[in-house]
Protein backbone atom coordinates (compact mmCIF):
# COMPACT_ATOMS: atom_id res chain seq x y z
CA UNK A 1 0.00 0.00 0.00
CA UNK A 2 1.05 3.41 -1.12
CA UNK A 3 2.03 6.01 1.74
CA UNK A 4 -0.73 8.34 2.07
CA UNK A 5 0.52 12.67 0.65
CA UNK A 6 1.92 14.58 3.30
CA UNK A 7 4.41 15.22 5.71
CA UNK A 8 4.93 12.86 8.69
CA UNK A 9 3.55 15.40 11.09
CA UNK A 10 0.66 16.53 8.60
CA UNK A 11 -0.63 12.77 8.61
CA UNK A 12 -0.60 12.59 13.03
CA UNK A 13 -2.61 15.71 13.09
CA UNK A 14 -4.90 13.45 10.37
CA UNK A 15 -4.90 10.79 12.71
CA UNK A 16 -5.64 12.66 16.08
CA UNK A 17 -8.36 14.77 14.38
CA UNK A 18 -9.53 11.49 13.37
CA UNK A 19 -9.93 9.87 16.66
CA UNK A 20 -10.97 13.01 18.43
CA UNK A 21 -14.05 13.20 16.34
CA UNK A 22 -15.08 9.47 17.19
CA UNK A 23 -14.17 9.69 20.50
CA UNK A 24 -16.77 13.09 20.76
CA UNK A 25 -19.57 10.94 19.33
CA UNK A 26 -19.06 11.47 14.74
CA UNK A 27 -19.36 8.68 13.43
CA UNK A 28 -16.98 6.58 11.65
CA UNK A 29 -17.62 6.18 8.48
CA UNK A 30 -18.45 9.83 8.37
CA UNK A 31 -15.12 10.71 9.74
CA UNK A 32 -13.39 8.33 7.27
CA UNK A 33 -15.55 9.99 4.34
CA UNK A 34 -14.39 13.87 5.09
CA UNK A 35 -11.11 12.94 5.23
CA UNK A 36 -10.92 10.26 2.70
CA UNK A 37 -10.10 6.95 4.23
CA UNK A 38 -11.17 3.79 4.54
CA UNK A 39 -13.21 2.91 7.66
CA UNK A 40 -10.87 0.34 9.01
CA UNK A 41 -8.35 3.10 8.98
CA UNK A 42 -10.31 4.74 11.81
CA UNK A 43 -10.90 1.68 13.56
CA UNK A 44 -7.14 1.06 13.53
CA UNK A 45 -5.92 4.24 14.54
CA UNK A 46 -8.56 3.78 17.82
CA UNK A 47 -6.77 1.26 18.72
CA UNK A 48 -3.14 2.57 18.52
CA UNK A 49 -4.48 5.29 20.40
CA UNK A 50 -4.50 3.49 23.20
CA UNK A 51 -0.61 2.60 23.20
CA UNK A 52 1.52 5.09 23.75
CA UNK A 53 2.82 6.97 20.56
CA UNK A 54 0.86 4.46 18.54
CA UNK A 55 -0.67 8.03 16.54
CA UNK A 56 3.31 9.05 16.64
CA UNK A 57 4.65 10.60 13.78
CA UNK A 58 6.82 8.37 11.64
CA UNK A 59 9.08 9.83 9.35
CA UNK A 60 9.48 8.19 5.75
CA UNK A 61 13.18 6.95 5.78
CA UNK A 62 13.76 7.86 2.36
CA UNK A 63 15.29 6.17 -0.21
CA UNK A 64 17.40 3.71 0.05
CA UNK A 65 21.44 4.90 -0.07
CA UNK A 66 23.10 3.49 -3.31
CA UNK A 67 26.44 3.10 -1.19
CA UNK A 68 27.30 0.25 0.83
CA UNK A 69 28.21 0.81 4.60
CA UNK A 70 31.80 0.27 4.30
CA UNK A 71 31.90 2.87 0.75
CA UNK A 72 29.86 5.57 3.04
CA UNK A 73 32.18 5.10 5.60
CA UNK A 74 35.18 5.59 3.06
CA UNK A 75 33.58 8.60 1.66
CA UNK A 76 33.63 10.39 5.41
CA UNK A 77 37.48 9.43 5.36
CA UNK A 78 37.76 10.89 1.80
CA UNK A 79 35.73 13.82 3.17
CA UNK A 80 38.06 14.33 6.01
CA UNK A 81 40.90 14.89 4.00
CA UNK A 82 39.40 18.45 2.88
CA UNK A 83 38.71 19.53 -0.48
CA UNK A 84 42.43 20.33 -1.44
CA UNK A 85 43.36 16.99 -0.97
CA UNK A 86 40.99 16.22 -3.96
CA UNK A 87 42.04 18.57 -5.81
CA UNK A 88 39.75 21.51 -5.74
CA UNK A 89 41.45 25.12 -5.30
CA UNK A 90 39.88 25.52 -1.55
CA UNK A 91 38.57 23.64 1.38
CA UNK A 92 34.95 24.41 0.38
CA UNK A 93 32.67 21.21 0.47
CA UNK A 94 29.73 21.46 -1.98
CA UNK A 95 26.91 18.90 -2.42
CA UNK A 96 27.86 19.41 -5.77
CA UNK A 97 31.46 18.44 -5.59
CA UNK A 98 30.51 15.81 -3.31
CA UNK A 99 28.52 13.76 -5.82
CA UNK A 100 31.54 14.35 -8.58
CA UNK A 101 33.66 12.44 -5.57
CA UNK A 102 31.50 9.78 -5.42
CA UNK A 103 31.03 9.37 -8.96
CA UNK A 104 34.70 9.74 -9.15
CA UNK A 105 35.89 6.86 -6.37
CA UNK A 106 33.07 4.75 -6.37
CA UNK A 107 31.16 5.14 -9.99
CA UNK A 108 27.85 6.00 -8.63
CA UNK A 109 26.14 9.37 -10.38
CA UNK A 110 23.73 11.55 -7.63
CA UNK A 111 21.83 14.33 -7.30
CA UNK A 112 23.47 16.84 -5.36
CA UNK A 113 19.93 17.30 -3.65
CA UNK A 114 20.24 13.53 -2.68
CA UNK A 115 23.94 14.49 -1.48
CA UNK A 116 22.82 17.13 0.84
CA UNK A 117 19.68 14.42 2.45
CA UNK A 118 22.63 11.66 2.55
CA UNK A 119 25.06 13.78 4.52
CA UNK A 120 22.41 15.04 7.12
CA UNK A 121 20.80 11.45 7.66
CA UNK A 122 23.32 9.03 7.09
CA UNK A 123 26.44 10.63 7.93
CA UNK A 124 25.21 13.40 10.19
CA UNK A 125 27.18 16.11 8.67
CA UNK A 126 25.70 19.69 8.67
CA UNK A 127 26.82 22.86 6.56
CA UNK A 128 28.54 24.88 8.85
CA UNK A 129 30.94 28.59 8.48
CA UNK A 130 34.84 27.56 9.60
CA UNK A 131 36.20 29.52 11.87
CA UNK A 132 39.27 31.45 10.74
CA UNK A 133 42.58 30.94 12.29
CA UNK A 134 46.06 32.47 11.77
CA UNK A 135 49.01 30.64 10.38
CA UNK A 136 51.31 32.49 12.74
CA UNK A 137 49.96 30.78 15.34
CA UNK A 138 52.50 29.00 17.39
CA UNK A 139 50.33 25.89 18.50
CA UNK A 140 53.05 24.61 20.99
CA UNK A 141 53.70 28.25 22.71
CA UNK A 142 49.88 28.30 23.11
CA UNK A 143 49.52 24.93 24.54
CA UNK A 144 52.63 25.51 27.01
CA UNK A 145 50.80 28.92 27.96
CA UNK A 146 47.30 26.86 29.21
CA UNK A 147 49.46 24.36 30.71
CA UNK A 148 51.95 26.40 32.84
CA UNK A 149 51.66 30.04 32.01
CA UNK A 150 48.21 30.50 33.15
CA UNK A 151 48.33 28.51 35.81
CA UNK A 152 51.06 30.46 37.29
CA UNK A 153 49.00 33.77 36.94
CA UNK A 154 46.45 32.38 39.30
CA UNK A 155 48.70 31.04 41.74
CA UNK A 156 50.36 34.59 41.76
CA UNK A 157 47.17 36.17 41.74
CA UNK A 158 45.46 33.95 44.69
CA UNK A 159 48.88 35.07 46.56
CA UNK A 160 48.35 38.83 46.70
CA UNK A 161 44.31 37.77 46.95
CA UNK A 162 43.77 39.44 43.42
CA UNK A 163 41.13 39.36 41.15
CA UNK A 164 41.60 37.77 37.74
CA UNK A 165 40.10 40.13 34.75
CA UNK A 166 39.81 39.06 31.49
CA UNK A 167 39.67 42.36 29.08
CA UNK A 168 38.89 42.80 25.41
CA UNK A 169 37.63 45.68 23.06
CA UNK A 170 35.77 45.33 20.22
CA UNK A 171 33.41 47.44 17.86
CA UNK A 172 29.65 47.78 16.81
CA UNK A 173 28.42 48.83 13.17
CA UNK A 174 25.31 50.11 12.56
CA UNK A 175 25.13 48.25 9.53
CA UNK A 176 23.59 45.22 10.78
CA UNK A 177 25.91 41.51 10.97
CA UNK A 178 23.98 39.38 9.23
CA UNK A 179 22.92 35.88 10.29
CA UNK A 180 20.49 33.12 8.25
CA UNK A 181 16.88 33.77 9.09
CA UNK A 182 14.03 31.08 8.47
CA UNK A 183 11.40 32.53 5.86
CA UNK A 184 8.98 31.21 2.71
CA UNK A 185 11.17 29.25 0.24
CA UNK A 186 11.66 31.95 -2.99
CA UNK A 187 11.16 34.91 -0.50
CA UNK A 188 14.86 35.98 0.88
CA UNK A 189 13.74 38.34 3.62
CA UNK A 190 15.03 42.27 3.39
CA UNK A 191 16.64 44.13 5.94
CA UNK A 192 16.61 47.51 5.88
CA UNK A 193 19.57 49.43 7.04
CA UNK A 194 21.62 52.21 6.44
CA UNK A 195 24.33 51.93 3.92
CA UNK A 196 26.89 53.67 6.73
CA UNK A 197 30.22 52.94 8.57
CA UNK A 198 28.90 54.56 11.66
CA UNK A 199 30.13 52.47 14.93
CA UNK A 200 30.45 52.07 18.48
CA UNK A 201 33.38 50.72 19.86
CA UNK A 202 33.57 48.98 23.26
CA UNK A 203 35.63 48.00 26.23
CA UNK A 204 34.59 45.38 28.49
CA UNK A 205 36.39 42.66 30.98
CA UNK A 206 35.07 39.43 32.76
CA UNK A 207 36.52 39.39 36.77
CA UNK A 208 36.35 36.84 38.68
CA UNK A 209 37.27 37.55 42.15
CA UNK A 210 39.38 35.77 44.39
CA UNK A 211 38.67 33.03 47.26
CA UNK A 212 34.78 32.42 45.76
CA UNK A 213 35.62 32.88 42.00
CA UNK A 214 32.60 34.86 41.51
CA UNK A 215 31.58 36.18 38.01
CA UNK A 216 31.03 40.01 37.19
CA UNK A 217 31.21 41.98 34.32
CA UNK A 218 32.17 45.77 33.28
CA UNK A 219 31.86 47.32 30.42
CA UNK A 220 32.25 50.92 28.78
CA UNK A 221 30.73 51.96 25.09
CA UNK A 222 32.92 55.35 23.81
CA UNK A 223 31.27 58.04 21.98
CA UNK A 224 30.72 57.53 18.35
CA UNK A 225 32.65 56.71 15.44
CA UNK A 226 35.73 56.83 18.38
CA UNK A 227 38.50 54.20 18.21
CA UNK A 228 39.92 53.15 21.21
CA UNK A 229 42.88 54.44 22.63
CA UNK A 230 45.76 54.45 25.45
CA UNK A 231 43.53 56.62 27.19
CA UNK A 232 40.37 55.08 26.95
CA UNK A 233 42.17 52.23 28.49
CA UNK A 234 43.95 53.80 31.09
CA UNK A 235 40.33 55.19 32.26
CA UNK A 236 38.47 51.78 32.16
CA UNK A 237 41.38 50.43 34.38
CA UNK A 238 41.11 53.61 36.93
CA UNK A 239 37.25 52.36 36.74
CA UNK A 240 37.75 48.93 37.59
CA UNK A 241 40.13 49.33 40.11
CA UNK A 242 37.14 52.10 41.90
CA UNK A 243 34.69 48.96 41.44
CA UNK A 244 37.04 45.75 42.68
CA UNK A 245 38.09 48.04 45.49
CA UNK A 246 41.36 45.70 45.32
CA UNK A 247 43.97 44.10 43.14
CA UNK A 248 43.68 42.16 39.86
CA UNK A 249 45.55 41.09 37.12
CA UNK A 250 44.34 42.28 33.81
CA UNK A 251 44.71 40.09 31.04
CA UNK A 252 44.74 41.02 27.26
CA UNK A 253 45.92 40.69 23.75
CA UNK A 254 49.56 42.31 22.73
CA UNK A 255 47.58 45.33 21.29
CA UNK A 256 49.52 48.00 21.06
CA UNK A 257 47.08 50.26 23.14
CA UNK A 258 47.62 47.64 26.36
CA UNK A 259 51.04 47.38 27.93
CA UNK A 260 52.81 48.49 24.86
CA UNK A 261 50.93 52.40 25.14
CA UNK A 262 53.79 54.45 27.08
CA UNK A 263 50.67 55.71 28.67
CA UNK A 264 49.42 52.31 29.88
CA UNK A 265 52.85 51.72 31.34
CA UNK A 266 52.89 54.80 33.51
CA UNK A 267 49.61 53.79 34.56
CA UNK A 268 50.65 50.49 35.81
CA UNK A 269 53.87 51.88 36.94
CA UNK A 270 52.02 53.97 39.64
CA UNK A 271 49.73 51.08 40.48
CA UNK A 272 51.87 48.24 41.45
CA UNK A 273 48.86 46.15 43.06
CA UNK A 274 47.78 46.28 39.16
CA UNK A 275 49.34 43.44 36.91
CA UNK A 276 49.02 42.96 33.40
CA UNK A 277 49.60 39.63 31.79
CA UNK A 278 49.72 38.88 28.09
CA UNK A 279 48.11 36.36 25.87
CA UNK A 280 50.19 34.39 23.27
CA UNK A 281 49.50 35.89 20.32
CA UNK A 282 47.00 35.15 17.83
CA UNK A 283 44.77 32.91 19.89
CA UNK A 284 41.10 35.23 20.93
CA UNK A 285 40.04 32.19 21.54
CA UNK A 286 41.95 31.86 25.17
CA UNK A 287 40.13 35.04 26.04
CA UNK A 288 36.72 34.51 27.55
CA UNK A 289 35.96 38.06 26.57
CA UNK A 290 35.62 36.85 23.32
CA UNK A 291 32.65 35.29 24.06
CA UNK A 292 30.69 38.51 24.99
CA UNK A 293 31.11 39.86 21.39
CA UNK A 294 30.03 36.62 19.67
CA UNK A 295 27.03 36.25 21.74
CA UNK A 296 26.09 40.13 21.09
CA UNK A 297 27.04 40.96 17.66
CA UNK A 298 26.53 37.12 15.86
CA UNK A 299 23.23 36.36 18.19
CA UNK A 300 21.28 38.88 20.20
CA UNK A 301 22.00 41.98 17.80
CA UNK A 302 22.04 39.95 14.64
CA UNK A 303 20.00 41.50 11.93
CA UNK A 304 19.35 44.47 14.32
CA UNK A 305 18.78 47.40 11.55
CA UNK A 306 19.00 49.96 14.09
CA UNK A 307 17.75 53.05 13.08
CA UNK A 308 20.68 55.23 14.52
CA UNK A 309 23.58 54.72 17.26
CA UNK A 310 21.58 56.22 19.92
CA UNK A 311 19.48 53.20 19.14
CA UNK A 312 22.23 50.85 18.61
CA UNK A 313 23.73 52.18 21.99
CA UNK A 314 20.60 51.76 23.67
CA UNK A 315 20.45 47.88 22.52
CA UNK A 316 23.73 46.88 23.20
CA UNK A 317 23.74 48.50 26.79
CA UNK A 318 20.59 46.24 27.18
CA UNK A 319 22.16 43.49 26.36
CA UNK A 320 24.88 44.15 28.34
CA UNK A 321 22.99 44.47 31.65
CA UNK A 322 21.07 41.19 30.77
CA UNK A 323 24.86 39.00 30.44
CA UNK A 324 26.11 41.43 33.84
CA UNK A 325 23.46 39.24 35.35
CA UNK A 326 23.34 35.94 33.94
CA UNK A 327 26.42 34.66 35.94
CA UNK A 328 25.71 31.04 34.01
CA UNK A 329 26.28 32.82 30.54
CA UNK A 330 29.43 33.99 32.12
CA UNK A 331 31.01 30.76 33.20
CA UNK A 332 30.05 29.28 29.62
CA UNK A 333 32.34 31.95 28.36
CA UNK A 334 35.02 30.71 30.45
CA UNK A 335 34.46 26.68 29.71
CA UNK A 336 34.52 28.00 26.31
CA UNK A 337 38.04 29.27 26.61
CA UNK A 338 38.93 26.19 27.72
CA UNK A 339 40.62 27.58 30.99
CA UNK A 340 39.06 25.44 33.48
CA UNK A 341 40.84 22.20 33.00
CA UNK A 342 44.30 24.30 33.19
CA UNK A 343 42.98 26.14 36.20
Amino acid sequence: MSRPYGSASALELRRRQAVQAVQAGDKVKDVARIIGVKPRSIYRWLELADKPDGLAAKPHPGPATRLSLQQQQELEQLLCHGAKAHGWSNELWTTQRIADLILRHFGVSLHHDHVGRFLRTRLKWSPQKPRRRARERDEKAIAQWKRDTFVDILDAAGKRDAHVVFLDESGFMLTPTVRRTWAPQGETPLLSCWDRRDRLSAISCITISPQRARLNFYFTLLPENTNVTAEHIVEFLRHLKAQLGGPFTVIWDGSKIHSKAKLVKAYLAEHPEIVAETLPGYAPELNPDEGVWGWTKYGRLANLAASNTLELRRRIEDEFAVLRNNRHLLESFIHEADLCSAA
